[in-house]
């Protein structure tokens, strides 16, 4: 697919400069850099400066908060970047939204200048420049595989971080931990002039997508299409074609965008995977994308959901 990078959070070539992580020195002299810059995120949510990421230097009295290291992300057209997280800042008021499925509120470290929130990155995704959307989405994920991964899993004692945070160790066993990313396939199932959608239980109301689900050990992407529509769906797929992937750090995922040819249209819904699957030809999704059909919501925007449908719409899977 042509397109396959434009998705949000692809590749916007950020120079990950992995050459400098284990020098403890080298990482110092990077955050010594008057140019380097910290993302810092509050129980998952980015700090945004309106609608710009919240770039802050590594001297910003929000970092006492910190409980471990910076992790390096990489260099941004040389300057250094690093992700900090400071969810051990307790802000006054707390709101119920916090750990739903999207969090709408939005919290305000003091003494912040106006329009710097720590905020959803989902609700923001699209806004940012496609640099700051692969910073945040790589940041996001690292601070979540931290906060996931304290312990070693071999003996259990706690790990410490190490390789500018791109590692954990284990002092009592001597194991190493690296980041995890799982695999996921996510399925635009087309039949003659329809796609096939689902909605998961719990989902807001009228809200559709893709079908997806991990792929197992030792599955092709291929057979983990096909195994997961008929799983969830009961419908039978034939030709399976890779289309694009997109990092999705909501944890720890990598979306393998396919196309899968339906053999068969008959629907038979596993609710215990799903909520609803239904068929919907190009023309009512047009009409769901553009809001115009009341009993559909699309998959978010910046979603390589939406991404897959929108190019599907324009006759752009090549």
């Amino acid at each position: 697919m042509k397109l396959a990078e434009t998705v949000t959070f692809g590749g916007s070539g950020m120079e990950r400069a992995a050459e400098l992580r284990g020098s403890a020195d080298a990482i110092a002299a990077r955050w010594a850099d008057p140019a380097a810059r910290v993302a810092v995120f509050w129980r998952g949510k980015p700090l945004f400066a309106k609608e710009d990421a919240g770039w802050l230097p590594v001297d910003h009295p929000i970092f006492k908060h910190k409980a471990e290291a910076a992790i390096f992300l990489g260099l941004d057209e040389g300057a250094p970047r690093f992700v900090a997280d400071i969810s051990g800042w307790e802000p006054e008021e707390k709101p119920d939204t916090l750990g739903a499925f999207f969090d709408p509120s939005e919290q305000v470290y003091p003494g912040m200048p106006d329009g710097h929130v720590f905020a959803e990155l989902r609700g923001r995704m699209t806004r940012v420049t496609a640099r700051d959307a692969e910073l945040l989405a790589t940041g996001r994920a690292m601070l979540e595989w931290h906060r996931t991964h304290r312990f070693c899993a071999r003996c259990g004692a706690p790990s410490q971080i190490s390789m500018a945070g791109w590692q954990r160790n284990c002092p009592e066993c001597g194991a190493h931990h690296f980041p995890r990313t799982d695999p996921v396939v996510i399925m635009l199932i087309t039949h003659a002039n329809s796609v096939l959608i689902g909605r998961s239980h719990g989902w807001p109301e009228g809200m559709y997508s893709l079908l997806a689900g991990f792929i197992e050990p030792g599955e092709t992407i291929e057979a983990a299409v096909r195994r997961e529509i008929f799983e969830e769906a009961g419908v039978k797929v034939g030709e399976v074609s890779y289309l694009s992937s997109q990092p999705w750090p909501f944890p720890s995922s990598l979306m393998l965008g396919c196309h899968g040819q339906a053999l068969t249209r008959e629907i038979t819904i596993d609710d215990t995977e799903i909520d609803d699957a239904i068929w919907v030809t190009r023309e009512e999704m047009m009409q769901a994308v553009a809001g115009q059909n009341p009993d559909i919501k699309p998959a978010r925007n910046g979603s390589i959901a939406r991404f897959l449908l929108s190019n599907w719409l324009a006759d752009r899977l090549d």
